[in-house]
């Protein structure tokens, strides 16, 4: 007895050629595996084409054993030898295959569902037993009564038999039903009482069980005719078997006495449950999910086992049926399989039976049958009939295309009426009667006052739950389906009470949430899920209308049925529609609510998350008993967040403290075992969903922290932070085995803390409104903080958390938070497997670290600012400097740590200011007069340098980091210049040789020319420039002093006045560059003229003199364009102070000190170049008068004096007149200068 050809076969009765053998392997599983499906086969019957192919899925039969033929006049009315005994040829499954099993459960469907949950709501269109399927493809055919409940999961229906008679006789002992039964006697059948069945139906079932005994028996021995006592007893006992092999309908699901919340009630009023019905524990659940797994694997799921010999995937024309069978099949014949019938003579076959046999025969793939027939139990003769040849049977004819046109009507009815998934639907036909009825059992049940006695309720639960399991834990499955994955977990919560049943309520929530995910960017939220389902698998937990036919498919509707019908869901009002060609079509159309709910942004999709953690909790918490032994709390009140107003409560020796107790509590938390405040059982299913939904909300409560960071709403970022480090206080005082990745999600919580504690320490102008922001809290926030509270006080991360107003205290839990961080990746040996994750720390350890050292070095700077001149360096300053300087060293090690050498050269930048701030500190005490540049500047100085050469040597060329690369230049340019400056004007005299200052002056200044880029295009080339110029200019003002003031070497004076001229003469190229730098190009200049006087003055012959002379009044004719930019400048004053003047007469300009300074720099300026000017041109008029007196002169010399006299006089009569305002003193000094260049051009003219 065993399956033919799981691949299935092909039978033609045109060509009757003989099938194939089966291949090895291809065969039904004798040993109770489940087989991969294969390749089935078209089977062609009757010249109707019917595509019909079954793959045998599963089968506990063993190999099939070949049917033995009786002889005739064989008496089936004695029992064989072997008769209700094993036989090894059968093994466990015998009973079964041969007739004498239970009759299937209630629930058979249910335990199919279970066995094969990938092929529930997607592949499978019906899961039912075989005898199930077939009364209803003979519906059109029989006046018999059909009563079967039906339940919809995805696109899959579960079809039961319900028997209504076992039903109610259980109603009349237990009190249970009681509102079916009355809603049966009251529109159904009012006189309802129990139908026995004949006498007759034990005997053709005793020896139809007797044939088969025969048939596997071979020797055809039978035992003598017992007498009639024993014939009575036999009877009896087979009745009294029936009786007891009637499975009993399972009372209303309760939760067993061991997890009840109260244990004194929980089996009154129903038969206690046995264990198998009780929910497994939470098994650990794989990586990629992470889902908390609700049975064990050994549970057979609810009890409801799966009682069928085979399992077979039928597919009968575009229907996809999961089919049971336990039909007997036996080899034989032409064929390997065929089944065996027994008939008796006098009846012939009907067109029921030849359905039933024909159905039979395609379900199980079996292409032959054999039949023998009998008369009083007395054998007289054995027929073949091929399986295509049924239909065209004497007496039985039957069209396989009006069946075929029967399944589909009927599957397109339920599926357009049975939409609600969850519900119990009871599809009903009275005997004799041509209507077929739907109502929905759950809508009629909730209208009692108990709602959860439908028996069905927690299997469809449970397979809901075993569904969405499955669903979740395909690693190929596309997020396209977690709409309905949802749809069911939704489902299944609302069919449980969360009393009885909150193992499945807790982890359905569980793995709700498991469906968000935290991490994905915001861009996909909208296009990663379709707003509609994808098939018609889509179905919404919604209650909704349902969408009548158009008439030519047949109606639905109600409106035209009796009163007492309009409790139907649905009614066909005669079977013989089923037999008209898609006369039924499916309305069930995709439904909007089945969409993953598309989340707009972060918090939405976090705050959706918690809610399913909180009912996950919720439900937890209540299964717990020791609820007198837990500290009294309202959820209702808000648990206060504690803020530090100032320093003392969490100060740096404090935070010390914490850290110090926080990083032993990190190391030994694998020692200590800690006990829950709730009485919680480690290893417990609460345990191990507790722990789940904890890490759940901690991961939430951490996405929405750095959402709120990105809005910059960090008042509410460390709420959020400090919520998901409290869930994770309580994840760590529960757990007993802390994983990698939970510690590695710790690290990155700290470290995320510490960035809000740093952002909350640079805003501190907001203050107010973060404060506002931290202490609110939401009623979800305040349930979840409940729940925790429970287990532990939630304490162990409050030094990290708590919102101070002190900024150095704000800094040093940022930097504290970074180094616990750190410490977590050390201690649990994540450094190495998380290269990138101590990276992050590192680098935000050393930028807090910068952070601190700039806040400590600021403040060194603002002593220094109030401090009186005369004091020395107070030990308040050295004590910020060396604390600074502390944070910067261990900031630079964190860099260079991680090879970070652009932050690291940064912080040896800030070093060097450090270090310059220090040497301003030292400046010497009394007045400018009296200082000099001190050896204590010149050191901290020159360290500021070596901090800055440092920084370069750590880039090691601009093209590391260009920006970083030109800042530390400058600041080192500017330090040689600052202290050459120093040097030069404060030079310490006392202690070095006036040539030793200069050299050194000299030195440093080009130094700073060096690391002064003024070829570069930047924003800082114009200050470079200027910087270039001045240094030129501050050089040649040293080498023109040392000019004025030296005696003796004349090689050395030849060369600073070679010296004076190079670099008077680069600094007015620099300064012409500018622009707008019109004062020092002219202070330039003038000095370029005080020069030439002064060399004037050593010189002794005409000639000479003559030549300097004109060389000054050529650099003094070289200054009109600066004196066009003084003129622009001033004539633009003008008119915005006339606009000024008309708007508003009463206005005062704001920069009005500024311009006054500047006009009176000017003015400065003009008188010395009019006196300048005034003595250049008189001693000019003198040579050149002296010269034309001895030696007659020429046309030119004459030119030149002429205008030389001309300009001259121009010039005393400006300089007479007082009352010339500087604009005019301005136009006058341009008419001049441009005198003096025209006589000049005249001149070259003439020469040339």
């Amino acid at each position: 007895m065993g399956d033919p050809w799981g691949a299935g076969a092909e039978l033609s009765g045109a060509q009757g050629i003989d099938p194939v053998a089966p291949e090895p392997g291809s065969g039904a599983s004798m040993t109770g595996e489940r087989e991969e499906p294969k390749q089935g086969s078209i089977l062609f019957l009757g010249g109707n084409e019917i595509k019909s192919c079954a793959v045998v899925k599963y089968s506990s039969a063993p190999p099939q054993a070949a049917f033995a033929r009786l002889q005739e006049k064989t008496d089936l009315k004695l029992p064989p030898a072997n008769w209700l005994r094993e036989s090894a040829k059968l093994g466990p499954a015998g009973a079964t295959i041969l007739g004498n099993s239970k009759k299937s459960k209630p629930f058979s469907s249910f335990g199919m569902a279970y066995e094969f949950i990938d092929s529930i709501g997607n592949d499978v269109d019906v899961v039912s037993d075989s005898e199930n399927i077939k009364k209803l493809l003979k519906i059109p055919y029989s006046k018999s009564h059909v009563s079967m409940a039906v339940h919809r999961i995805g696109r899959t229906l579960l079809l039961d038999d319900l028997d209504i008679q076992e039903l109610f006789m259980r109603s009349s002992q237990t009190g249970d039903w009681t509102w079916l039964k009355e809603f049966y006697q009251r529109l159904i059948d009012q006189k309802w009482q129990r139908k026995k069945k004949s006498k007759e139906h034990w005997y053709q079932k005793a020896i139809l069980s007797k044939f088969l005994y025969y048939s596997i028996n071979g020797d055809g021995a039978a035992q003598p005719v017992p007498n009639p006592e024993e014939q009575h007893q036999e009877e009896t006992d087979g009745d009294e078997a029936d009786e007891a092999g009637r499975v009993s309908w399972p009372a209303p699901f309760e939760m067993p006495s061991s997890l009840s919340e109260d244990a004194s009630t929980s089996n009154q009023g129903s038969v206690p449950l046995e264990p198998s019905y009780v929910v497994g524990h939470v098994a650990s659940a794989p990586k990629e999910q992470n889902l908390a797994t609700l049975f064990n694997d050994g549970e057979s799921s609810q009890g409801l086992k799966n009682d069928f010999v085979r399992n077979i995937l039928w597919t009968f024309e575009d229907i996809h049926m999961l089919v049971g069978s336990n039909m007997p099949i036996f080899g034989g014949g032409r064929y390997p399989a065929v089944s065996l019938r027994l008939r008796d003579n006098n009846k012939p076959i009907n067109v029921l039976t030849g359905i039933d046999y024909w159905l039979d025969n395609l379900i199980c793939n079996v292409p032959e049958l054999v039949m023998c027939f009998h008369v009083n139990g007395i054998v007289q003769k054995y027929e073949m009939i091929k399986t295509e040849d049924i239909p065209n049977l004497e007496n039985s004819n039957f069209s396989t295309k009006v069946i075929k046109d029967i399944a589909q009507n009927i599957l397109s009815f339920l599926k357009s009426n049975c939409t609600k998934e969850g519900h119990t639907y009871w599809l009903f036909k009275a005997s004799g009667s041509d209507i077929v009825k739907l109502y929905d059992l759950t809508t009629l049940c909730e209208e009692t006052e108990d709602k959860y006695q439908n028996p069905f309720t927690m299997p469809v639960a449970i397979l809901l739950y075993k569904v969405a399991c499955n669903m979740m834990l395909k690693k190929n499955q596309n997020r396209k389906h977690y709409g309905t994955i949802r749809t069911l977990l939704l489902n299944c919560v609302k069919l449980l009470d969360k009393g009885r049943h909150p193992q499945i309520i807790a982890s359905a929530n569980y793995m709700l949430s498991e469906l968000f995910q935290l991490d994905e960017p915001k861009k996909d939220e909208a296009g990663e899920f379709p707003l509609n389902g994808n098939s018609d698998e889509s179905y919404s937990e919604e209650e909704e209308e349902e969408m009548p036919d158009s008439d030519e498919n047949g109606s639905y509707s109600t409106s035209s049925d009796p009163p007492d019908d309009n409790k139907a869901v649905a009614v066909i009002k005669s079977v013989g529609e089923l037999s008209v060609p898609e006369k039924y079509k499916s309305t069930h159309q995709i439904r909007p609510s089945c969409a993953f709910p598309v989340c707009h942004d972060t918090e939405e999709r976090c705050r959706l998350v918690l809610s399913y953690v909180l009912e996950g909790l919720k439900s937890v918490d209540r299964s717990i008993k020791k609820e007198s032994d837990l500290p009294a709390a309202d959820p209702s009140t808000p648990i206060p967040l504690k803020y530090g107003d100032e320093s003392k409560s969490v100060g740096p020796e404090c935070l010390e403290k914490q850290m110090a107790l926080f990083l032993d509590k990190m190391g030994l938390f694998r020692e200590v075992k800690r006990s829950s405040q709730s009485g919680m059982i480690p290893g417990s299913w609460q345990h191990k969903m507790k722990l789940q939904l904890i890490l759940k909300s901690s991961k939430a409560y951490y996405v929405l922290s750095d959402a709120a960071v990105s809005l910059q709403k960090y008042g509410r970022a460390l709420r959020y932070i400090k919520l998901a480090l409290q869930c994770h206080d309580i994840y760590c005082c529960l757990s007993t085995n802390m994983l990698s990745e939970v510690l590695l999600f710790l690290c990155q919580c700290l470290t995320l803390c510490g960035d809000i504690q740093l952002m909350l320490a640079q805003n501190a102008n907001n203050r107010a409104a973060y404060l506002e922001e931290y202490n609110y809290q939401t009623k979800e926030d305040q349930e979840i903080l409940h729940s925790l509270h429970r287990e532990s006080s939630c304490q162990v991360f409050s030094w990290a958390t708590d919102l101070s107003t002190d900024l150095e205290c704000q800094l040093s839990v940022s930097c504290k938070c970074y180094e616990a961080a750190n410490e977590i990746l050390l201690l649990s040996n994540l450094k190495e497997h998380n290269a990138e994750q101590y990276t992050q720390v590192m680098k935000r350890t050393g930028n807090v670290r910068n952070e601190i050292g700039v806040f400590y070095m600021n403040q060194a700077a603002a002593l220094q600012s109030e401090r009186v001149e005369s004091k020395s360096v107070s030990s308040a300053e050295q004590q910020l400097w060396k604390k600074s300087f502390s944070c910067f060293e261990k900031g630079i090690q964190n860099f260079e740590s991680i090879d970070d050498a652009t932050n690291a050269a940064l912080l040896l930048c800030n070093m060097g200011r450090l270090m310059r701030i220090c040497a301003h500190a030292h400046c010497a005490s009394g007045g400018d007069f009296k200082r000099e540049f001190s050896p204590e500047e010149a050191l901290y100085y020159n360290k500021a340098i070596d901090y800055y050469l440092k920084a370069l040597r750590s880039l090691g060329k601009r093209e590391v980091h260009s920006a970083v690369w030109d800042s530390v230049n400058w600041e080192l340019s500017t330090t040689y210049f600052t202290m050459a400056t120093l040097l030069q004007d404060y030079a310490p005299l006392s202690r070095k040789a006036q040539e030793q200052i200069e050299k050194e002056v000299s030195e440093a200044m080009m130094k700073s020319l060096k690391y002064c880029d003024v070829d570069t295009v930047s924003a800082r080339q114009p200050l470079c420039q200027y910087r270039a110029a001045t240094i030129h200019h501050r050089l040649a003002s040293m080498y023109h002093s040392c000019l004025r003031n030296q005696v003796g070497d004349e090689h050395q004076r030849k060369q600073h006045r070679v010296l004076v001229d190079l670099h008077y003469g680069k600094a007015v190229k620099f300064f012409q560059l500018l622009k707008d730098a019109p004062c020092e190009l002219l202070r330039v200049q003038l000095e370029r003229v005080a020069f030439a006087e002064f060399q004037m003055a050593s010189q002794n012959s005409s000639g000479g003199k003559l030549k300097t002379l004109c060389g000054a009044l050529d650099v003094m004719t070289q200054s009109h364009s600066v004196f066009h930019l003084m003129r622009k400048e001033l004539v633009g004053e003008c008119e915005q102070g006339l606009e000024d003047g008309k708007s508003s007469a009463e206005k005062v300009p704001t920069d009005n000190s500024s311009v006054s300074l500047s006009k009176e720099e000017i003015s400065k300026l003009l008188s010395i170049f009019e006196s300048r000017l005034s003595f250049l041109l008189l001693q000019s008029i003198k040579l050149l008068t002296s010269t034309k007196k001895k030696t007659g002169g020429n046309i030119e010399e004459e030119d030149i004096l002429k205008t030389n006299k001309y300009v001259y006089s121009l010039l005393l009569r400006s300089v007479a007149n007082k009352n010339l305002t500087l604009l005019e003193r301005t136009e006058v000094i341009l008419n001049l200068l441009e005198q003096l260049i025209q006589g000049s051009e005249d001149k070259n003219l003439g020469l040339q």
